[in-house]
């Protein structure tokens, strides 16, 4: 009864992806870019406090401040249009994780378990987002596959799978709550599913539903006035779930790729 219903299950997120394989990689794209996107705009709307921020950590003075801020700026939003307009996207990648090495040494992410977990996350969510631009490379022979890139897909495909958990658990509250219980409960079992590759799609697309109903739930930063510090809290752990959701759009997207139980189970 269980493997009658899972198998229905795959059919439909089969249905769906079928359906929506058009648009489903757009939506992808910008939720995985919406971190990049809000903080390259929280730059400059913040740019002070950003830039005296800066400098009294590291006592840079004013010039390395600034531009440490006017980096984070466009490279963030320029490398975001670059990847939304489907320009150039190995560069523009390359910028984003270049943001994200900058960000880890100057905000000293390195001693927060945490936000490194994140930051990690992210880097695995751009990981996803490069092995979608690799295709299948022409070989001496028609029709033949080229096994090298076929890999460093199935690999990336890992890495990002794997990765993706390490932002699910950041995001995670401990608190004695229902809802965050729950939360932890089924969350957790369903990217673990994703993590390891078995039933990929169909617990993708349950876990970006879920994710979906919970961060309008449990991140609604637009109720709360903005001088309030609970705002930017609640704003950044919307983005960065929003973020989560892209990755998890590409692995329905994808597939678990070559490394996973899904491709196994095809020789049980």
């Amino acid at each position: 009864m269980q493997t009658k219903l899972i198998a229905q299950g795959e059919d439909v997120a089969d249905q769906i992806l079928r359906r929506s394989k058009h648009v489903l990689p757009h939506i992808a794209r910008l939720c995985l870019v919406s971190t990049f996107l809000e903080d390259g705009i929280r730059m400059w709307a913040q740019w002070n406090e950003q830039r005296d921020y800066i400098n009294s950590t590291w006592s840079c003075g004013a010039f390395l401040a600034n531009l440490f801020v006017l980096i984070n700026l466009f490279g963030q939003l320029g490398a975001c249009g670059m990847i939304l307009a489907r320009f150039q996207i190995v560069p523009a990648i390359a910028v984003l994780f270049g943001i994200i090495a900058l960000q880890t040494i100057m905000y000293s992410i390195l001693w927060d378990v945490r936000f490194f977990m994140r930051n990690l996350a992210l880097a695995g969510g751009l990981v996803l987002l490069l092995a979608e631009t690799r295709t299948e490379g022409k070989t001496m022979f028609a029709g033949v596959p080229s096994t090298g890139i076929n890999k460093s897909r199935n690999y990336m495909q890992l890495a990002g799978r794997v990765l993706l958990v390490l932002m699910f658990l950041s995001l995670m509250h401990f608190e004695f709550d229902v809802l965050r219980f729950i939360e932890i409960v089924v969350g957790g079992a369903l990217i673990a599913l994703v993590a390891i590759g078995f039933n990929t799609k169909l617990s993708a697309l349950v876990l970006v539903l879920w994710l979906s109903i919970l961060n309008v739930v449990l991140n609604p930063w637009w109720t709360i006035p903005s001088d309030r510090p609970m705002r930017d809290f609640l704003k950044y752990d919307f983005f960065q779930t929003l973020s989560v959701i892209g990755g998890l759009l590409f692995v329905v997207a994808l597939g678990p790729g070559g490394v996973s139980l899904d491709e196994h189970k095809k020789e049980w």
